[in-house]
């Protein structure tokens, strides 16, 4: 009796589960469907506010203005160098940082700790922040979008606790073996670390590809845009658009709204492109990293 009550409870716990999953999953998915759709509808049936999640009038209009743009296909490169630039560095920072951590003989390792906890809760502010870029002379530089975030504490404390999970016995054998520090990192620490180092890579580079609030206060050169500033840009002049098709003013060939989501699709497909390579690693390599500490 008691073992087939415990597995109704599992049974309904997983159903319960499921349906969570799936709420989540559609609330999820519809927006970005819905998106997906007004990039392939034709003008006639966005105006007349008939999509849904399924195009309508099937049209490649809205995606070839984009990809005729010259400016979008600039601020895509100049996107994509810039998150594997800041990706790179990042993680090697993090490592740099993270492993030495990790050892007991390290003198002031807990007030080192404390320094790094201490910064995910109190910062400088956007104000100061922005006076040391300019001081810096980092205005209209893509450094000033690189060295302000190039180290994330949380991203820092999950890489230390997950090379803590790592048996010292294999480090002390290679040692033995006349390894030094740098060596048993790259031979023996990093290869173990895969997981959690895919699954900060992700963040580090989601973070960056996402990121458009820095390069709005630190970048005014045009040809500097990164693809998320100058999908803010389609989005404002979308609106002002809008408004001037209120007051009479001549209709754009294709309307705002599908120009506005054939490139919210344009910007977001390279990261839904490298998430499924990465996944895999996502979820035990913050589960791992989570664990001890």
């Amino acid at each position: 009796m008691k073992s087939s009550k415990t597995l109704t409870r599992v049974r309904i716990s997983d159903i319960v589960i499921m349906l969570i999953v799936g709420v989540t999953m559609i609330i999820c998915l519809v927006p970005f469907l819905h998106i997906i759709a007004i990039s392939l509808s034709s003008k006639q049936e966005i105006m007349s506010d008939r999509v849904t999640i399924f195009p309508r009038g099937f049209d490649w209009h809205a995606y070839e203005i984009v990809f005729q743009d010259s400016r979008m296909l600039w601020s895509m490169g100049l996107t994509i160098v810039l998150t594997v630039t800041f990706t790179v560095i990042s993680m090697l920072m993090s490592i740099f940082a993270a492993y030495p951590l990790t050892k007991e003989n390290l003198r002031g390792r807990s007030f080192f700790m404390m320094l790094i906890v201490f910064t995910m809760f109190f910062s400088g502010g956007l104000i100061p922040e922005y006076l040391l870029v300019k001081q810096l002379g980092l205005l209209d530089n893509l450094f000033s979008l690189i060295l302000p975030g190039m180290i994330s504490a949380f991203n820092l404390i999950i890489l230390r606790t997950f090379f803590l999970t790592i048996p010292a016995s294999l480090e002390e054998s290679a040692h033995l073996d006349g390894s030094s520090h740098i060596g048993t990192l790259i031979r023996i620490v990093l290869p173990l670390s895969m997981p959690v180092l895919a699954t900060l890579s992700l963040f580090y580079a989601v973070t960056r590809w996402n990121g458009f609030m820095d390069a709005l206060f630190y970048i005014t050169n045009s040809e500097l845009y990164p693809i998320q500033l100058k999908l803010y840009q389609v989005v404002m002049n979308s609106m002002v658009t809008d408004l001037t098709a209120q007051e009479g003013a001549a209709q754009m060939d294709v309307i705002p709204e599908g120009i506005k989501a054939a490139s919210i699709m344009f910007a977001t497909a390279p990261i839904l492109i490298v998430y499924p390579w990465l996944q895999r690693y996502f979820v035990s390599g913050i589960m791992i990293g989570a664990v001890k500490g």
